[in-house]
């Protein structure tokens, strides 16, 4: 005889089927290396720089170390007169590439939290990847050189590749909750540094058949992971019965709900505002998509974009330059630089997941990202007077990865999916990738304003003065976090100052 369950016991077996069940570690894993594909890709196009420009430009030229037969038709090519302009070309090409991703990103926000985002995530992979193909591989083998064709491909690369973040962390904050989402996001931002290092790992292990099968390599095995997407990946709990992360949260008493709060909330404002939201006449059921305009109106998003604009700057010009300048600058082989360059994300990688952690310990995020950019500005400076050494410069560049990518890594995941599911938005999950895409967006502009002011910056002072120029873009970013400090430790304050008084 079948009994009726009280509808508390069954809220509870729903909380303990989603917490023994394995399918929010599937998804981690399925999201973690799908952007890892993305990122792998585009580092595939930084590590061969050297590469490209060498095969543009006049044999006498040329200062690769690879030589590639043909021999007639390698010396054969002049698409640029000199090194330097095939260089400001592919500036220019990187410059293209993060404008048309940070229009995509704004666009593919929106879709993604209006369509199954397993379906736009698979074809932004699998479509990306025939792009990569075209660009590196088919026109090296067809002998077709043409800017236009070149520029217009970059930006086709640039909005699809735009579909992949939103739609992971959308995918991530609907599996997992506030609760260790600073651990759990900064472990698997971490991601975007694995595919750099995949990336760089397979442009350098085939780089002497050439530079386009670099391109070949990582373009089939990108499409081959969006084909895993499309069969593997489940979106949403409420896919398989379950509920979403959080949901549960809302069946709970008023102590429960009060301790539930996200970290980017004005929840210590007063009882006067904790009947304000977007979402208030809404049911917990009728999740509805948030608009654009009320996306960047929530609280923190446009400082915590403004900042991200300024920090992805400097760890995008990292990313884009930097096997370019180990190779310019000290000489060193273009394959030794590009594995030489993962130091950077390995200390990326470590930043984000300790950052993560303590922001979870601490209860604030902010603060954390303070600490971490005051310490940056001294990293850059003193990985700007590295030594010609290559364990001292992996030294220095990993504990510059560590206070660089670490903070981008927070701000673009963990803090993203905060400000997606704060208060004001609650019962609306189709927020996420809609406000991922503004703070990836707008971060993804300053990094293409970024691209051409280094290319600048570099032609006409050099490679100190670049340098001068990111510790300048990392105080700004300082700067843009300060009202949000004041914020987050506002009620901290005023928790203190009844004791002092009484006492």
């Amino acid at each position: 005889m079948d009994y009726p369950v009280s509808p508390g016991r069954a809220s509870s077996r729903r909380r303990l089927c989603a917490q023994c069940s394995n399918h929010p570690w599937v998804v981690f894993l399925l999201t973690f290396f799908s952007y890892s594909l993305l990122h792998a890709s585009r580092k595939a196009f930084s590590n061969v720089k050297v590469s490209i420009s060498d095969q543009w430009t006049p044999s006498d030229l040329n200062t690769s170390v690879y030589i590639l037969e043909p021999n007639t038709t390698w010396n054969s090519n002049d698409f640029f007169p000199d090194s330097k302009s095939a260089t400001v070309f592919l500036g220019l090409l990187d410059t293209i590439f993060l404008f048309s991703y940070a229009v995509g990103l704004f666009i593919s926000g929106i879709i993604g939290d209006r369509l199954n985002m397993r379906y736009v995530l698979t074809f932004g992979m699998c479509s990306s990847a025939v792009t990569m193909f075209v660009f590196g591989t088919v026109t090296e083998w067809l002998h077709f050189y043409n800017k236009l064709f070149y520029c217009f491909v970059w930006v086709l690369n640039g909005l699809l590749q735009s579909t992949g973040w939103p739609c992971v962390v959308a995918v991530m904050g609907n599996w997992f909750g506030k609760s260790g989402r600073g651990l759990v996001f900064g472990l698997w931002s971490a991601c975007a540094s694995v595919g750099n290092i995949l990336g760089a790992f397979l442009a350098s292990s085939v780089l002497k058949y050439g530079y386009e099968y670099a391109f070949l390599v990582t373009a089939c095995v990108q499409f081959a992971g969006g084909i895993i997407i499309f069969f593997g990946l489940v979106v949403s709990p409420k896919e398989l019965g379950l509920p979403a992360a959080g949901e549960e949260d809302s069946e709970d008493d008023g102590q429960e709900e009060e301790a539930s709060r996200p970290l980017i909330s004005d929840d210590n404002e007063g009882e006067s505002e904790s009947g304000y939201s977007i979402q208030a006449t809404e049911s917990p059921n009728s999740s509805k998509a948030i608009g654009f305009v009320q996306a960047c109106c929530l609280p923190g998003v446009l400082l915590y974009s403004l900042a991200y604009a300024c920090l992805k700057l400097v760890n995008y010009s990292f990313f884009f330059w930097l096997p370019f300048y180990l190779s310019k600058n000290f000489g060193w082989r273009e394959a030794e630089a590009d594995q030489l360059s993962i130091w950077y994300d390995i200390g990326g990688i470590i930043g984000g997941t300790i950052q993560g952690f303590i922001s979870d310990v601490l209860q604030k995020r902010s603060p954390v990202l303070a600490v971490s950019l005051v310490l940056a500005v001294g990293s850059l400076f003193g990985y700007s007077r590295s030594p010609n050494n290559k364990a001292i410069n992996a030294l220095l560049m990993a504990v510059t990865g560590f206070f660089i990518g670490g903070p981008s890594n927070m701000i673009s995941s963990a803090i993203s999916a905060d400000l997606g599911r704060q208060e004001m938005v609650r019962g609306s999950s189709e927020a996420l990738a809609t406000v991922t895409g503004i703070v990836d967006g707008t971060g993804s502009v300053g990094a293409a304003m970024g691209q051409v002011l280094v290319s600048v910056i570099q032609g006409g002072l050099g490679w100190m003065w670049v340098f001068y120029f990111f510790i300048l873009m990392t105080f700004l970013t300082l700067v843009f976090i300060i009202p949000l400090i004041i914020r987050e430790l506002r009620p901290v304050w005023r928790n203190r100052r009844p004791s002092h008084l009484t006492g």
